[in-house]
């Protein structure tokens, strides 16, 4: 067995930096949490190359008195506390005493300090947490610290950090959601001398929102107040014209701390859903203010995660609070009576699992050729050969008339018998080429549509149930990916551009799939800082709300992650293109219902939407007599 060994302090700091400064926005959150329990009234923060290459911040605090700025840099110095009971009446960011020194010890690191009762400052420097120089220097009262090369002595740290422009956006978030947290405060974000965050400090948390997402989601927000013996609970939440696909537009604070809470997250958006149920995730800021014995924070050296003494109480009472004011909200819209809005209990939290089950195979018995659907065999052909126009310079197959989409035909209003077809391509030099195309199941013969919802048909002796939306869902999203994957995306010009102001984390995601928002038929040029203009989109969109679309495949991408391959961004952005489809209640033609069926049995998997439900269910005559009792 090894003998124990004691490590020494350089090596110490630097295992501890591992867990505090997991990356530049840790330093600045770190810093800037620092600042604000040093009463400061302005905050600056500049970075370079995504904090990486520089960091400052600059407060107008309290400062550090000149016989305590070595302290400050000894691991478990701290002013915030003086024994482990302080922890559980803890009124500040910080407490740990870990951060200056984990900073200090992984950077090159300049402090400048100077407090109201001395007329000098002191300036100490640090490389690798080694002091090399502790002097006076003139300056105001507050505190300027400069991060310098971080990681430098670790390079194999910096193998893990994301691009300059990501980390640039993380520390952006960071600090709009510090900003969120003391609207009392003026918080400034330079990010290559460009500012990006710009919060007046009026005390007004409506400024602040407005500062950071801009004015049609102030327009959209409602507030929430409660309070409670031992908890208060306020804030806004916004309605569905400004939900999102994504949640990084939620944010809650418990005692002025950022944190992530699934249960207070789960408790919001239970509420919501209990009145509007878009599929998106609302838009909120929630303080959670609780006397500090009810709430444990010292759970994990970032400080983001927090226990409470009573869960249950804690949802309860988040979920009633926003709930009573959607509620009030819902009767000042539509002018009508609380009484008349039905009581909504509450509903635990969890997800369904949707398996995507797809029970169709070709097999071969005695030399014959059969198609399977979920145990059902059927004597059709499943190859059929027809012939199509290509494009000899190209020499490739036209895909519109391989897969044309039903959303054209409705609104074109057309017959698309052969004939038409040919001559709306009669531009293209016409040759013969034999394609081979595997129907997946029978053609089925149509009997009717029932709730302008659903296309029922037979074959043999069972009955087909489709959903119209469901499937024309899946063949809009497989010709799209295909054209996506073929460099063949049609794109139509808009009649006005649309402009977009995005945060800049939005804009950062943009950037760094630009080219992915070009082949995926978007024209798109940036409009000035944090703005872009969309020209074009792709056509088969259809008539899309832009705004709305384009804010959804930020929100997927995000939500995938940078580790995921383009391909899988390629399939996220095939699946929003499906709003284009014939919705639920659109009565069609049976013309209209034939092709939609014809489509549906040549596409690659047809048994299944692009969000995994089935777009077809087969009754067998054996089920139906079986229901009214027939046979036994």
């Amino acid at each position: 067995m090894k003998r124990i060994n004691i490590l020494d302090q350089d090596t110490f700091n630097k295992i501890a930096a591992g867990e505090v400064v997991e990356r530049p926005f840790s330093v600045v959150k770190e810093l800037v949490e620092n600042s604000i329990d040093a009463d400061s009234k302005n905050i600056t923060i500049e970075i370079e190359e995504g904090g990486l290459k520089f960091i400052r911040i600059t407060d107008d605090g309290h400062g550090i008195y000149p016989e305590d700025i070595e302290k400050a840099f000894i691991p478990h110095a701290t002013s915030k506390i003086f024994n482990i009971e302080d922890i559980f009446t803890l009124r500040t960011m910080g407490f740990r005493g870990e951060a200056l020194a984990s900073i200090s010890s992984v950077s090159k690191t300049l402090l400048k300090s100077r407090v109201e009762d001395f007329s000098y400052g002191k300036e100490i420097c640090l490389e690798g947490g080694r002091i090399v120089s502790n002097k006076e220097t003139g300056m105001n009262v507050g505190t300027t610290i400069e991060v310098e090369d971080l990681f430098y002595n670790v390079p194999a740290r910096l193998k893990f950090m994301k691009s300059v422009s990501r980390e640039g956006a993380l520390i952006s978030d960071i600090v709009q959601r510090l900003a969120l947290a003391n609207p009392h405060i003026g918080f400034k974000l330079y990010n290559n001398n460009k500012m990006v965050v710009n919060t007046y400090g009026d005390g007004n948390m409506l400024n602040v929102i407005r500062a950071i997402y801009g004015k049609n989601v102030v327009d959209n927000v409602n507030y929430f107040e409660y309070h409670g013996d031992i908890s208060s609970v306020y804030g806004y939440i916004g309605n569905e014209s400004i939900s999102r696909g994504s949640r990084n537009n939620q944010s809650i604070f418990v005692n002025k701390r950022y944190i992530k809470s699934k249960s207070i997250t789960t408790a919001v958006e239970n509420a919501f859903k209990s009145f509007l149920t878009v599929n998106k995730f609302p838009f909120f800021v929630l303080f959670l203010d609780i006397y500090a014995e009810y709430v444990d924070v010292n759970v994990h050296p970032t400080k983001t995660e927090v226990k409470f003494k009573d869960d249950r109480s804690i949802f309860s009472t988040i979920f009633k609070t926003v709930h009573q004011s959607l509620k009030e909200s819902l009767k000042d819209t539509f002018n009508i009576e609380a009484d008349s809005i039905d009581k909504i209990e509450e509903v635990s939290y969890g997800e369904r699992d949707n398996s995507n089950n797809n029970n169709h195979e070709v097999v071969k018995e005695n030399g014959n050729i059969f198609t399977k659907y979920e145990g059902y065999k059927y004597e059709a052909p499943v190859v059929e050969k027809i012939q199509l126009p290509i494009d000899l310079d190209k020499r490739e197959i036209v895909m519109d008339e391989i897969i044309p989409t039903l959303s054209n035909k409705i609104e074109e209003n057309k017959n698309f018998n052969e004939i038409n077809r040919m001559d709306e391509i009669k531009e293209i030099q016409e040759s013969t080429v034999t394609v081979v195309r595997e129907a997946k199941f029978p053609r089925l013969k149509i009997i009717g549509q029932f709730n302008a919802s659903y296309i029922l048909a037979q074959c043999l002796e069972d009955l087909f149930i489709v959903d119209q939306h469901a499937a024309h869902e899946k063949i809009i999203f497989e010709k799209y990916k295909f054209n996506i994957s073929n460099a063949t995306v049609k794109s139509q010009l808009l009649l006005s551009p649309v402009v977009l102001e995005l945060t800049p984390e939005d804009f950062t995601c943009y950037e760094e799939n630009k080219d992915l928002f070009a082949r995926v038929g978007f024209n798109i040029e940036v409009f000035g800082d944090n703005t872009i203009n969309i020209k074009e989109v792709p056509f088969i969109l259809g008539k899309p709300e832009i705004n709305s679309l384009f804010m959804d495949i930020i929100d997927n991408i995000k939500n995938l992650g940078s580790g995921e391959t383009v391909e899988v961004k390629y399939n996220s952005i095939a699946t929003l293109a499906c709003k284009a489809a014939v919705k639920a209640n659109d009565k069609l033609s049976l013309e209209e219902m034939e092709w939609l069926l014809e489509d549906l049995r040549y596409i690659e998997e047809p048994f299944t939407c692009p969000h995994g439900r089935p777009t077809i269910i087969k009754i067998t005559l054996n089920e139906l007599e079986k229901r009214f009792k027939r046979i036994q």
